[in-house]
């Protein structure tokens, strides 16, 4: 029997949005600088509330 799975469908669920962010910010041209500076900012506010849960 051969496996018919997408590779990835067994992926981490980190490669996976990592993955559907890329095609997204692809399918909309946006300007691989614009990205970054957004992935900071959202790198940020993540590493914010990932803090904040530790606290309580």
């Amino acid at each position: 029997m051969q496996n018919t799975d997408k590779p990835l469908d067994s992926a981490p669920d980190d490669v996976k949005l990592a993955v559907d962010l890329i095609m997204l910010l692809e399918q909309h041209e946006v300007d691989p600088h614009v990205a970054l500076s957004a992935i900071e900012i959202v790198k940020r506010d993540l590493q914010t509330k990932v803090q904040q849960q530790h606290q309580c």
